[in-house]
């Protein structure tokens, strides 16, 4: 069923409103008046059934998204935090402060779900809209971008032969108990043991040792999958439940050190291994995510995430269609590193890439010279936003967090803006009293 309109209010005519307790001027506060929140209920009701429980307000679960993202809070934390903090609950939409918990944590997550990434690109255009409204972000901006890729780490541990090996194996055999599979030899104790004689190998430099208890671990994995494959072969329910599992794990047997698609974990099979050119980090396993903000303000315009891992340039034309729909506008200067030469955008002229000498204008100059402030955007995103670390599973997760990652950095900076505006308005504020004041202060003549 539909969300309801406004959040059940107690209706204790002894309980202050929060707007008559909390001070107008807090940028949280600002904040809530600036974003349409309407907008939301008329966007998201083709995603409920009319019939079933009613669901939570689309304000509560829309705001508690972005303070989320905003914050880098999990849904958990999230959750705690609204009930201690009165401007979360009022920028949530509620009138007076509650103590209970606004929902379990676990509807955001079937929330998320529900909408899915052509939803969650709402949340991403509101943002952008509420920078114009606020300030922050100038009309002219939207027509001067800039475009980078960056790598979105999901939450997975660092793969290994040894350790997929020992997992795949541990998770036919759980799933093979749990069906009522008897199998000829389990071999846990043995592949556990392997592995960890793999990791002691190669900690002593003993490669020819540790490829043989590799060698051993991958033929115990074998000889399971190949016999959970033969008994389940008569049985047509048993085969439609093994088959994803199994699937996996021929990949997991047939690839090699040079091979192309590896997988690099078992409940993640869509992460793939990206190399960036960082010394810190060489590679890093996650999906790729195209951003695109704007070259003055850093504001984000687009945040896609991308399967597999395309070369740079054949992403244009898919960021700058993105930043197209979010805003209406398409872009005058698109500026970009050397990554994107040879790339899928028409209109070339409108492109600018770095070390680029001819058809530069001095503005053009200032503003190509502008667009490695994309990185530290990216580094914040990272470290203070939620992009460091994906959660979401799957491919839909990927595209979801570079969304709501997105529209968090952009809450950040239009509550500091907000900020620095009201600290400079009441700066002036008291310098014209002051000067009020010394101008009708009567004349002293021994001061004088």
């Amino acid at each position: 069923m539909g969300p309801k309109p406004t959040l059940p209010s107690s209706g204790d005519l002894y309980r202050s409103r929060l707007d008559q307790i909390l001070d107008p001027r807090h940028a949280l506060f600002r904040l809530a008046v600036l974003i349409d929140w309407d907008r939301f209920d008329e966007e998201f009701g083709r995603f409920y059934r009319p019939l079933g429980r009613p669901a939570k307000p689309t304000r509560l679960m829309v705001g508690l998204s972005y303070l989320q993202h905003a914050f880098n809070l999990s849904d958990e934390a999230v959750v705690q935090r609204w009930i201690e903090n009165p401007y979360y609950q009022w920028f949530c939409g509620c009138e007076s402060f509650q103590h209970e918990l606004p929902c379990d944590p676990s509807s955001l997550t079937r929330w998320r779900k529900r909408l899915g990434p052509e939803g969650l690109e709402k949340l991403l255009a509101e943002t952008i809209q509420a920078g114009l409204e606020s300030g922050a972000v100038r009309p002219s901006s939207l027509e001067r971008i800039s475009v980078d890729t960056t790598v979105q780490p999901k939450a997975i541990t660092h793969p290994t032969d040894a350790r997929l090996s020992l997992k795949a194996l541990q998770a036919l055999v759980r799933q093979a108990k749990r069906h009522g599979l008897k199998l000829r030899q389990a071999h846990t104790r043995l592949a556990k043991r392997a592995a960890v004689q793999v990791g002691r190998y190669a900690h002593a430099r003993q490669m020819r040792r540790m490829r043989r208890e590799l060698k051993r671990l991958k033929t115990y994995l074998g000889r399971v999958y190949r016999d959970i494959a033969r008994k389940v072969a008569g049985d047509e329910v048993l085969s439609r439940r093994f088959a994803p599992l199994l699937g996996l794990i021929e990949r997991l047997l047939v690839q090699e050190r040079t091979s192309k698609n590896k997988l690099y974990s078992l409940h993640a099979p869509e992460v793939v291994c990206i190399a960036k050119g960082n010394a810190h980090r060489p590679y890093e396993f996650g999906s790729k995510v195209a951003l695109a903000v704007t070259n003055r303000e850093g504001f984000v315009l687009a945040s896609k995430a991308l399967e597999g891992n395309p070369y740079d340039g054949h992403t244009l034309n898919t960021t700058i269609d993105q930043v197209v729909a979010m805003t209406d506008v398409e872009p005058a200067r698109v500026y970009v590193d050397q990554g994107y030469r040879g790339h899928d955008y028409a209109k070339t002229d409108r492109v600018f890439i770095t070390r680029q000498r001819r058809g530069l204008t001095p503005t053009i100059k200032r503003e190509l010279t502008r667009r490695s402030a994309i990185e530290p955007m990216i580094g914040h995103m990272k470290a203070g936003g939620r992009l460091g670390r994906n959660h979401l599973l799957g491919a839909a997760g990927d595209a979801i967090n570079a969304l709501l990652v997105a529209a968090g950095h952009n809450l950040r900076l239009i509550l500091t803006w907000l900020r620095l505006f009201i600290a400079w308005l009441m700066a002036a504020l008291i310098s014209s009293s002051a000067q009020s004041d010394t101008a009708h202060e009567p004349w002293n003549p021994i001061v004088a």
